[in-house]
This record gives C-alpha cells, sequence and structure tokens, in this order.
C-alpha cells in the first residue's frame, strides 16, 4: 500500500515517509499532541504558513476524551486536504486493543510503547503492533529506554542506565521491524523536567545513529517557554518552577541524528497563558470562539516556532 492513505478523497500521509525524507535532508519534524479542534487547526494553520510537514500526535488520553471517530474525522477535514504532508499518530500506544481501532480507522502511523518491559518482551509486543499495522500501510515507531532527565549532579552509572543502549537499539530495529525509534537521551516529560540544568546525552545521539537505519526520535523535549509560564502566572496560574529541554540542546540532538521531536507541554502551556489572560481581562466574554481564540493563536506561535527551530521550515 502507498504511504498516502485515502479517506472520503482526503489524504494523510505516514511518518515513515515524513521521518525518512527528515533524515535524509538534516532536519526534524514535531510532532505536536492535540486534544480538541483548536489545537489541531493551530498546528495545520502553522504547517501551512511555514510549509512544513508535522506529525498530529494522540495520546490514548486523548482518544479517550475525545472519542476515535471524532479525532479521525477532525485530522481528515483539517488536514486531510493540505499539500503539506500531515500524519496522524497515536503517541505512546500500550493498550494493542486501541491500537488495533486506530489502524483500522485511518490513524497513518501508531507508536508501541514497550519500554517499560524488559528487552525480550518489548520485542515481542512491538513485533505484533508492527504485524497488525504493516498490513495496513501503517508506519510504527517503537521505544527503547528509560525517558528519564539526567541531572548535573547524577553518577556515570546512574546515567547509563537510563540511557538507549546502541547495540540494543541496533538489535531491536532488526528484530522488530519498526520505521522509527524513541530513544532515550535524558529528556523526560511533563513541565517539570528537571531539577538543575537539562544535560542531553549527545554523543549517545550520534552512537545510537550510527548502529540503525531507522529515524531518531527525542520525547519529552518541550522547552518549558518562559514567556507563556510567566504570563499564565500574572493571571492565576500555579506552575512552581517548571523547566525544559533549551534551544540550542534541541539544535545539536538535530545535528547529531534526530529526526521526530515530540511537543506537548510547550503547547498546553501557550493554550493556558492565551486562556487566563482572556478571563482575568475579558470577565464579560461568554462566547467560547472568543474565549478560546487567544489560546489557539499562542498554540500557533509556538507550533511556528519550533518549526523554525526544528529545521523543517520550507521543507515542504
Amino acid at each position: 500500500m502507498s504511504d498516502i492513505l485515502r479517506g472520503n478523497n482526503m489524504a494523510l500521509t505516514t511518518n515513515r515517509e515524513i521521518l525518512n525524507e527528515a533524515r535524509k535532508r538534516g532536519y526534524a519534524v514535531g510532532a505536536f499532541n492535540f486534544n480538541n479542534m483548536e489545537f489541531l487547526q493551530a498546528i495545520v494553520e502553522a504547517g501551512e504558513e511555514e510549509r512544513s510537514p508535522a506529525i498530529l500526535a494522540v495520546s490514548e488520553g486523548a482518544v479517550k476524551y475525545a472519542g476515535l471517530p471524532t479525532i479521525v474525522a477532525l485530522a481528515r477535514s483539517i488536514a486531510g486536504s493540505s499539500k503539506i504532508p500531515f500524519s496522524l499518530h497515536l503517541d505512546h500506544g500500550k493498550d494493542m486493543a486501541l491500537i488495533e481501532k486506530c489502524v483500522e480507522h485511518g490513524f497513518t502511523s501508531i507508536m508501541l510503547d514497550g519500554s517499560e518491559h524488559p528487552f525480550d518482551e518489548n520485542v515481542s509486543l512491538t513485533k505484533e503492533a508492527v504485524k497488525i499495522a504493516k498490513s495496513k500501510g501503517v508506519s510504527v515507531e517503537g521505544e527503547l529506554g528509560r525517558l528519564a532527565g539526567i541531572e548535573d549532579l547524577v553518577s556515570v552509572e546512574e546515567r547509563n542506565a537510563t540511557l538507549t543502549d546502541p547495540d540494543e537499539a541496533r538489535r531491536f530495529v532488526d528484530l522488530t521491524g519498526i520505521d522509527s525509534l524513541a530513544v532515550s537521551v535524558g529528556t523526560s516529560h511533563g513541565a517539570y523536567k528537571f531539577k538543575g540544568e537539562a544535560v542531553l546525552a549527545l554523543e549517545r545521539i550520534r552512537e545510537i545513529k550510527a548502529k540503525v537505519s531507522v529515524p531518531l526520535v527525542l520525547h519529552g523535549a518541550s522547552g518549558v517557554m518562559d514567556e507563556f509560564v510567566t504570563k499564565a502566572m500574572s493571571f492565576g496560574a500555579t506552575l512552581g518552577k517548571p523547566k525544559g529541554v533549551p534551544d540550542e540542546s534541541i539544535k545539536m540532538a538535530i545535528k547529531e541524528g534526530v529526526s521526530k521531536i515530540n511537543i506537548d507541554t510547550d503547547l498546553r502551556l501557550a493554550f493556558l497563558a492565551g486562556l487566563r489572560e482572556t478571563l482575568s481581562t475579558k470577565p464579560a466574554e461568554f462566547d467560547p470562539r472568543k474565549i478560546l481564540a487567544p489560546g489557539k493563536s499562542l498554540v500557533k506561535q509556538v507550533v511556528k516556532f519550533k518549526m523554525r527551530l526544528f529545521g523543517s521550515s520550507g521543507a515542504a
């Protein structure tokens, strides 16, 4: 089956096609999570304006929140007719039954996250997902390693225990037949990634790239942008001291071989900032479109910034 999957005269491509091109040309593509229409519109509009491919990422929680048919219908109607390459991707899939449903309903890429399991069990689960997905031309991402931030004072032994092993990565890719590999190189999920300064194992990215033939994926890579944290807190948000991955570290990770970068927290913080400002400064407003629009606008601003940072602007 072609890497373009068609439904209702609308097309979405696969991560395989998007990421192989990125790997070949030396840029990275953002996988941007969405839960609702506003986030999806912001991502697609940003891609159109930046002429950048993008991965429309959906968590299992988002599927539960919005419903599988609704997610697919939104993606096809908003992104499917675009000339810009977009894919619809299940992020951190762990429920095999849901993976099957996503494949059947029109997702063009899925991730099987078996990273919490021992190597052999991870291989077995991932192979099962590959078998399900490949029959429909859907691409598959696997994950190897424990995602945990590397702090300034962590010992070498502790540090290495969290990182993806290059030789295991090669075996994992060969045994499973995945199209891309999420690796652990020092990033962490959420807004509170690090106590100290972020430290990415750039040499480990280089070593893994030299061993495997598929694009590499960086999860937990939001920068936790100060301007949106500050704005949200100025309008009443309680966020503490969140920390993310510096832009310079992201650039270096791409240079060493990362082709896909997942962004979720940065979008949430931007939307939160816009929403809180609107509710605080316009207490008489009750039109939900006008309440949500500023948040959507800031999400779009973040996506465009990330596309430029990743080098994917102008690549489509």
